[in-house]
């Protein structure tokens, strides 16, 4: 059984595109997920399948979301490993004592052209980023709210993405991991 974590878009952000977690659990053991669970109300799920299509499970999520909701998020998935390596490779360790100034954006696909040097022209001088293939880290140490750099990094990368803060990312990763370790512990 794979482990696996969707990361959801837009969903239930300022009255729009609501989305009730309990309401996407059920959606997600409908399509035959197993063992779903979900934090918080911005979309973050773990949950297993025996299926290795990533492309076609984000299809069969994103059509039954706009079947029952009226709308079409995007979402990414990542494998437990690939949530394992984004977060064991942040760049900004200094970060990690103040979770909500340190971001890990998840990119739809690693960038072809990103602009880079437009990002370079946003930042004010305590925000540092770094790009590692489909990965994107942001340390804002006086806050993403008014961050000219965090709203435009998507624009500039050229590729959809969603982010989430560090505490966040950890908490999403812990439960996969307890999920993942159940599930071992399941098969002996």
């Amino acid at each position: 059984m794979n482990t696996y974590i969707a990361l959801l878009r837009g969903i239930n952000v300022g009255g729009k595109n609501i989305l009730p977690m309990k309401e996407l659990a059920a959606l997600l053991a409908d399509l035959g997920l197993k063992n779903v669970k979900t934090y918080l109300a911005s979309g973050n799920v773990v949950f297993q399948s025996e299926t290795t299509d990533l492309n076609a499970l984000t299809g069969d999520i994103a059509a039954a979301i706009g079947h029952n909701h009226g709308f079409t998020p995007q979402i990414l998935i990542r494998s437990i490993q690939e949530l394992q390596r984004a977060i064991a490779a942040n760049p900004f360790p200094e970060g990690e004592s103040e979770p909500k100034t340190l971001h890990v954006y998840f990119l739809e696909s690693v960038p072809t052209n990103p602009d880079l040097e437009r990002l370079d022209s946003l930042k004010t001088a305590s925000e540092r980023y770094e790009l590692a293939g489909s990965v994107f880290y942001l340390y804002a140490p006086d806050g993403i709210g008014r961050s000219k750099l965090a709203a435009n990094v998507e624009k500039a990368l050229g590729v959809p993405a969603t982010a989430r803060n560090w505490r966040s990312a950890n908490k999403v990763m812990a439960m996969a991991a307890e999920l993942n370790d159940n599930s071992d512990s399941t098969t002996d």
